[in-house]
């Protein structure tokens, strides 16, 4: 990567790395982070809970869920002002610190992500709209895959219009989602009935131990953070490359606060076992319990918006990945062409296809769409772990760091090593099967790196990076088998 590297106390203000690129500012970046975050999975977060613990329980879940992103929140924020000059965090750390391949294998999983993440949003928004307009749900899905394709590509034309429009646009739905679920808060806090909160403290209708419950409980905090690095992957763009690092933590403490108190409140509304047989979106029948059917209504308008919101959100962030990858030559060159209006077209039309791709396989089958919500996971994970790995690397060298602060050095060191070790237990928790099967989508998209290094007139392959291209090859090799034996299902 270019730039010069820089030790804490020479860094300065930058303005990026992308001549004539449109600016942002530090609302804007938080607006980016937050709406990446709040998708669909908060309207399911009352019933997911209540099926695994009581008020304790998730108190304690969402504790250590919550520190263990902070520390990644923190991580990101301090490579943002020690590597100024890297540009789409996620993808660029990866690559600066573990070679060229391993960037790349984070740039497209990263990037595949993104795009079948975001077509599990058309399906609720059909699914949601189904219950008011039942001709959605008929004919097979062929109206509801209609209907998604529309906006899909409605979606397409407006990020095509220009970067500033598009994300004034994100700032403006984050904060049209977000009001209906602090309503729900507010008005749970106030109808709260503290004999029944009482009553769900420690979850004593299930079998399992405390610790059990929230072994169990942390396994559905793993996918709802998914976002946090939102800022960083649009880092080109900010006016000031300290609202980065600002963005992401503030973005952070703001989504995590809304979470953990949609969890509690909703405890005192309905018993456990109530709440856990809730159908999705379970933050509706929770109010609509305490206020009544236009509770519900309420919530029903806050999931389209949000999920609206978060499928803008991620499209923004596929494109710039793809985008920058490609103008750092790790992607074919066609992908590094933007318009007069700074956005990355050709970047935006392929995930645009792929996500189109997606949506006519998954509408089609339950199975398939439950699917791509795990491989959305698991593909994304991997990258966050690069990157909290590079900034122990970073801190063990002592590389940016200034010889006169070995405090702060230390400081870093610990946040990045409990970052590197949290971010290695969401992997584990998401299933070495999902992993595997995350090695069988690499192997053919390394295509891509082949074509670019020809571009380049370079080898394809260093030795270290056939050495880690093999134990890809192997771990899709595991991951067919798995699908032939039936350890492994889609």
């Amino acid at each position: 990567m270019g730039g010069t590297r820089k030790g804490s106390g020479e860094l300065t203000e930058q303005r990026g790395t992308a001549r004539g690129a449109e600016r942002v500012g530090l609302l804007s970046l938080m607006a980016l982070v937050v709406g990446s975050m709040i998708g669909a999975g908060v309207f399911s977060l009352p019933q997911r809970f209540a099926q695994e613990t009581g008020v304790l329980g998730a108190l304690v879940a969402w504790l250590v869920a919550g520190a263990g992103m902070l520390t990644l929140a923190l991580v990101f924020q301090s490579l943002a002002v020690r590597r100024p000059d890297l540009d789409a965090g996620v993808y660029a750390y990866a690559k600066d610190g573990f070679g060229e391949f391993a960037g790349f294998l984070s740039a497209v999983g990263y990037w595949a992500s993104a795009c079948v993440g975001n077509v599990t949003y058309w399906v609720l928004i059909m699914s949601t709209l189904g219950a008011v307009f039942p001709a959605l749900l008929a004919g097979g899905g062929f109206v509801a895959a209609l209907a998604s394709t529309i906006g899909l590509w409605f979606f397409y034309h407006l990020i095509k219009r220009g970067i500033r429009e598009a994300t004034a646009i994100n700032a403006v739905v984050t904060v049209a989602k977000v009001v209906p679920i602090l309503v729900f808060v507010l008005l749970a806090a106030f109808l709260l009935d503290p004999q029944v909160f009482a009553q769900n403290l420690t979850g004593a209708g299930y079998a399992g131990s405390l610790f059990e419950q929230v072994r169990a409980a942390m396994l559905v905090t793993v996918f709802v953070f998914l976002g946090v690095e939102g800022a960083s992957v649009y880092s080109r763009h900010a006016r000031r490359r300290s609202d980065v690092g600002r963005a992401t933590v503030l973005g952070f403490l703001s989504v995590f606060a809304v979470f953990a108190s949609v969890t509690v409140v909703s405890y005192g509304i309905l018993p456990m076992s109530r709440i856990a047989e809730l159908p999705q979106p379970s933050m509706a029948g929770v109010l609509s319990a305490a206020v009544g059917p236009w509770g519900g209504a309420l919530v029903g308008v806050g999931l389209l918006v949000s999920v609206l919101g978060a499928y803008l959100a991620w499209t923004l962030m596929a494109a710039e990945v793809l985008f920058v990858a490609a103008r750092d030559r790790d992607m074919p060159r066609f992908l590094a062409e933007s318009n007069d209006r700074d956005v990355p077209v050709n970047a935006l039309l392929l995930t645009t296809l792929l996500s189109q791709v997606v949506l006519v396989i998954t509408l089609f089958s339950a199975n398939a769409f439950d699917f791509a919500l795990d491989l959305t996971a698991a593909l994304s994970l991997v990258p966050y772990l690069l990157a909290a790995a590079y900034a122990v690397k970073l801190a063990v060298t002592k590389e940016t760091y200034a010889d006169d602060r070995p405090a702060m050095r230390r400081r870093e060191l610990a946040i990045a090593l409990v970052a590197t070790v949290y971010t290695a237990f969401l992997v584990y928790a998401a299933g070495i099967g999902l992993v595997l099967l995350g090695c069988v989508f690499y192997v053919p998209a390394t295509i891509l790196f082949a074509r670019t290094r020809r571009e380049r007139g370079a080898r394809v392959f260093s030795a270290r990076e056939f050495t880690l291209f093999a134990v890809v090859v192997i771990g899709a090799a595991v991951g067919l088998v798995g699908l032939g034996a039936g350890w492994i299902t889609l």
